[in-house]
């Protein structure tokens, strides 16, 4: 029996028109044409919020397509394992800078990825262990705050990507690397905010992010009153009163203002 038939025989409610739209079966033109002649407002509020849904899985689809085009171009050139390379930590007061290195295979399933930054805690949790099921390799690498002072922050963060690169268990022959360069004799591209374009580095990205969190909310119950736990080390109104009130911890970095100041 069509649709049509189905539809004029028995009228569908407004409830059963949305629990059709929305648990994944086919929806045929046909059926949708009938949806868009019905006169009922919560028919077309449903109608239009399908519509926005298929609008927004189809650039979903495309961006997931764009983020693997530097993947692609490597492979084009014969290269099979791609490592993507991020850090997070720069800019905080207090903490370790983290870098990680990640090798996806050439379909990781991972459609909807986005860089770290843009999403919240629980999305990153839950994307760094999709991450982790469909990665070839993931390592990361954790340069102290007394190492960031004694090389400065740009060397730092340079180390820890080499030393991610170098721990993965498999040896990559391209490596992709957000808005930097390492020491290295494997072929790179520095991408400008790879972590959008990328999918290696955005995977690399948010593995960075949840390590680096993670470190800095253990690091809350060794050194309390900064509030690591909540801003990671950043220079927070709730971290400078804690610095004014508790002092300099010894996982601040020393050379960075107003760390720098107190001392």
């Amino acid at each position: 029996m069509s649709d049509h038939k189905i539809y004029m025989e028995k009228t569908q409610t407004i409830k059963e028109i949305k629990e059709r739209l929305n648990n994944g079966t086919e929806i045929t033109s046909d059926y949708l044409a009938l949806l868009k002649q019905d006169p009922r407002k919560g028919v077309q509020t449903a109608l239009k919020q399908y519509e926005n849904r298929l609008k927004k899985q189809v650039l979903i689809l495309e961006n997931y397509h764009m983020m693997q085009s530097y993947e692609r171009a490597f492979r084009e050139q014969g290269k099979e394992y791609i490592a993507g390379i991020d850090e997070v930590g720069r800019g905080p007061l207090a903490g370790p800078v983290v870098s990680a290195a990640v090798i996806l295979p050439e379909e990781p399933d991972l459609a909807g990825i986005n860089d770290s930054k843009q999403l919240s805690e629980a999305e990153r949790e839950s994307w760094a262990e999709r991450i982790k099921k469909v990665a070839l390799a993931i390592n990361y690498s954790v340069i102290s705050p007394a190492l960031i002072d004694k090389l400065n922050i740009y060397e730092a963060t340079r180390v820890s990507m080499k030393e991610s690169v170098e721990g993965l268990g498999i040896k990559p022959d391209g490596l992709l690397i957000d808005a930097m360069r390492i020491d290295s004799r494997i072929p790179q591209e520095k991408i400008i905010k790879g972590d959008a374009k990328s999918i290696s580095i955005a995977a690399a990205s948010i593995i960075a992010k949840v390590t680096r969190d993670n470190i800095m909310k253990e690091l809350a119950e060794e050194y309390p009153g900064y509030g690591f736990e909540r801003n990671a080390g950043y220079g927070t109104k709730d971290h400078l009163d804690g610095l004014k009130k508790h002092g300099v911890t010894p996982i601040h970095r020393k050379t960075f203002r107003p760390v720098k100041d107190l001392l």
